[in-house]
């Protein structure tokens, strides 16, 4: 991933909503109407680090706006653009809020819902806590998303989901350091799903560079390989895009390999992960070059 691509990451981080103290009047099911937002006790923040980006996560942000302590025992969004609510529950039963802190939760992403095409993009948001001396309340709001967050993901399950379908992708786990140890070669096994047979035309249209690796000014990477009905490997010479001292120790998403993909009429980000022993090799090896490079 670019460090500019990771930047919007960064700064498309939010989907914030503000939740009442009290419930309102029940007129139905409360998921279905959500009640919208004077000022309230906890906010819900949707954020993503890189280490979410990299599993399909993100992290639920609440922070408590009183001045006493709130038990929270559950969070949930829903949006059309998944298949089920995105939930949080405490390991513990409960969460205790401090006053005035945030406190940041991971949950998982659901499967997204890509074969139906929604009007809106709604969310709406649902938080079950107590305040002291009192009982639990479950309240409900509208959330908004004016960076795009969860469709961006729910645009990149899509993409997955549809290329698995086309073709199996993954790193070969051996890595071919050349030997001047300043590049290595790491190569892109594509397996089609039906060999022999006709299916969805997929397009490689280009690969992204990641916050470890880039590619050899010599030997770009390809662009615009069509995956067809035969295997194919696509070797890729990398280097080290960085070598400051932390550029290892502080990785989270180096060495998940963005494809730029075109599927029918569906472009997105196909990630490309690579595995635990490929992920080794590859960090011993931009450890070896930097240092060759500082020698």
């Amino acid at each position: 991933m670019t460090s500019q691509l990771w930047h919007s990451f960064a700064v498309g981080a939010a989907v914030a909503v503000t939740l009442p103290l009290m419930s309102g009047c029940d007129s139905g099911d409360p998921a279905s109407q959500p009640t919208s937002g004077s000022s309230g006790p906890i906010t819900v923040e949707v954020n993503q680090s890189r280490d979410q980006y990299g599993q399909h996560a993100i992290l639920l942000q609440l922070t408590n706006t009183t001045d006493s302590p709130l038990t929270v025992t559950g969070a949930r969004l829903r949006s059309p653009l998944f298949e089920d609510d995105i939930t949080w529950e405490p390991s513990e039963g409960s969460l205790e809020l401090p006053p005035r802190q945030p406190k940041s939760l991971p949950a998982a992403l659901p499967a997204a819902a890509c074969e139906t095409h929604q009007a809106t993009t709604e969310i709406n948001a649902s938080i079950s806590y107590s305040a002291p001396g009192e009982d639990p309340v479950e309240e409900n709001a509208s959330a908004s998303d004016p960076f795009g967050v969860l469709p961006r993901n729910a645009g990149e399950l899509c993409i997955a989901s549809e290329a698995a379908a086309v073709a199996t992708m993954v790193l070969d786990p051996a890595l071919e350091v050349d030997a001047d140890g300043r590049t290595a070669v790491v190569r892109l096994v594509i397996t089609p799903a039906t060999p022999g047979g006709t299916g969805q035309n997929l397009t490689i249209e280009s690969i992204d560079e990641t916050t470890l690796l880039a590619q050899s000014p010599t030997d770009p990477w390809p662009t615009n390989t069509t995956v067809g009905t035969a295997p194919q490997e696509l070797p890729l010479t990398i280097r080290p895009a960085r070598c400051d001292p932390h550029a290892v120790a502080e990785d989270k998403v180096g060495t998940l390999l963005p494809l730029r993909v075109a599927i029918g009429d569906r472009k997105g980000v196909l990630k490309i992960a690579a595995s635990n022993d490929l992920r080794g090799r590859i960090y011993d090896f931009v450890t070896a070059a930097c240092a060759g490079q500082r020698a």
